[in-house]
């Protein structure tokens, strides 16, 4: 078993790491500015561009715990090179694609990269950092992830004024061929040979069981709830997934290792840590059309336009170890997602009228609560997990983080969908302009341009403003009732021991052996 020592060349290593999820937080939000632009060239409705953004983290979500464990027995180092190398061909793929459906392969494939890069970016770090460090490193990685959030959009923003839209795609290249040569020359091997093997038969009941819930879930606004298609889609993923947990239950050594989900500490920072994650990307699956469609500015306009919210995270990042340590953990992951709240209220109250000066204020306020309650949940979860069950446990956390990801795109981007048709005029069109136009706020005003109707763009900023509000007051329910569960059910540890406690009891184990 292995032990922590201080590896002189770690804090280089980490610089691998960071370049590895820097990558994917590009690749994040570059699309979500894309899409705006992508829905006009290739005729995408909002359910396509549901699923250009889901298809993504479906597979990544699905392909989490196997590609932890894959780290565990074959090496992190190398499975770090050949997700990087996977991504790098999908995003090759991408840039390619002709049609929708090209475009839905290619996110498909990126997701499978994206599995393997991120759990073994975490489960990395236990191996290379001591209890006393570690805070530190998964507040580095978690900044570094969340850096690309704002900056995807801004250079993905500039290649859409200055390219077609498949060079968002072409700018992973150079990223992922950095990513790959810094694990290359800086990272360390590690591995545990004893974890247990990858089960193909869980994986594909987690991926069949994944991909229906999201399927029913996006088709559901347009087809109907009560549609016999959506209601067997959500049957057979409530099934699927029932069989995955007792199939799991019973094998005698699980990739999903229930037995983590009994530690009070890694339960309940992931359930937090998952919220937070369904809040966020719900969050920028809804804003970028809103600043491109309903004020008017473009791409590049529209990435600039997201960095409050990382100059909040920024100053989050500073703050988060600082709450910790004088107050512990649980306080912290309230006060975070208290915060959300509060964004999320403030963000539903604005108007076609309210400008970007009060939507920079709400933007700013969701980062400060996205970085406080994230990092120390996401550190809480890591400091529960035993260091020879790093990569699968990181990796349950990052698929339960990324199904929480899947579920809000789909979900509150099915909410903006259905509200939006719901409010929008199409009075006095043809029926199926009127269909097209009930597609998307973007597809509502390219309508408008051709029938010339001013009342119909006005209608369509109008309804978009209005599901927008709807999904941002979901958003500030759902984290306020998850600051709730944060501030009743997380453990609470003397101040000396957080976060160490975990850690410290593995090393002395260690010892003993």
């Amino acid at each position: 078993m292995e032990t922590v020592t201080p590896d002189p060349r770690r804090w280089w290593a980490l610089a691998a790491l960071v370049a590895s999820m820097l990558t994917l937080g590009f690749d994040m939000t570059i699309l979500n500015v894309a899409l705006p632009t992508m829905a006009a060239d290739l005729g995408a409705t909002t359910g396509q561009q549901q699923w250009m953004a889901d298809a993504y983290v479906v597979v990544f979500a699905a392909l989490m715990l196997p590609a932890g464990l894959l780290g565990d027995r074959f090496g992190r180092r190398l499975m770090l090179i050949t997700g990087l190398g996977i991504f790098l061909a999908g995003s090759l793929v991408g840039a390619l694609a002709g049609d929708v459906n090209a475009v839905i392969v290619a996110r498909a494939v990126m997701g499978v990269g994206a599995a393997l890069v991120t759990p073994l970016s975490l489960s990395v770090l236990p191996t290379l950092f001591g209890p006393a460090e570690r805070t530190k490193a998964v507040g580095i990685t978690s900044a570094a992830s969340a850096l690309g959030l704002p900056l995807g959009p801004i250079i993905g923003g500039w290649l859409l004024n200055h390219f077609w839209w498949g060079s968002v795609f072409l700018i992973n290249l150079p990223m992922a061929a950095i990513g790959i040569t810094a694990c290359v020359f800086l990272l360390p091997e590690t591995k545990d040979p004893a974890s247990p093997e990858v089960d193909t038969v869980s994986t594909a009941l987690t991926a069949t069981g994944l991909g229906a819930l999201v399927y029913g879930i996006i088709e559901a606004p347009t087809r109907g709830w009560g549609d016999p298609l959506v209601l067997g889609m959500l049957g057979a993923a409530v099934l699927l997934i029932a069989a995955l947990v007792v199939r799991e239950r019973r094998v005698e050594r699980p990739m999903l290792d229930m037995n983590l989900l009994a530690h009070r500490g890694f339960l309940f920072n992931t359930v937090a840590a998952t919220l937070v994650t369904f809040i966020l990307t719900g969050l920028l699956f809804v804003l970028p059309p809103y600043l491109q469609a309903v004020l008017g500015h473009d791409a590049l306009g529209t990435g600039v336009r997201l960095l409050p919210m990382m100059g909040g995270l920024l100053v989050a990042s500073r703050l988060a170890p600082k709450v910790v340590a004088r107050f512990g953990a649980r306080a912290a992951v309230s006060a975070g997602l208290v915060v959300l709240a509060f964004a999320g209220f403030l963000g539903s109250r604005t108007a076609v009228g309210s400008g970007y000066g009060f939507v920079a204020l709400w933007l700013t306020i969701t980062g400060l609560g996205f970085g406080l309650s994230l990092i120390p949940a996401m550190n809480g979860g890591l400091s529960a997990l035993p260091r020879d069950r790093a990569g699968s446990g990181s990796g349950l956390l990052m698929t339960l983080r990324q199904v929480g990801g899947a579920i809000g795109i789909a979900l509150l981007g099915s909410l903006l969908a259905g509200a939006f048709r719901d409010r929008l005029d199409v009075t006095g069109l043809p029926t199926e302009a009127a269909d097209t136009a009930g597609e998307s706020v973007v597809a509502a005003h390219l309508v408008a341009e051709r029938a010339g109707s001013a009342q119909l763009a006005a209608s369509a900023n109008s309804a978009y403003v209005h599901g927008m509000g709807v999904v941002l007051l979901v958003c500030a329910i759902a984290a306020l009732v998850s600051a709730l569960l944060a501030a009743a059910f997380l453990p609470s540890t003397p101040e000396a021991e957080k976060p160490e406690t975990p850690d410290m009891a593995a090393e002395q184990a260690d010892a003993r052996q």
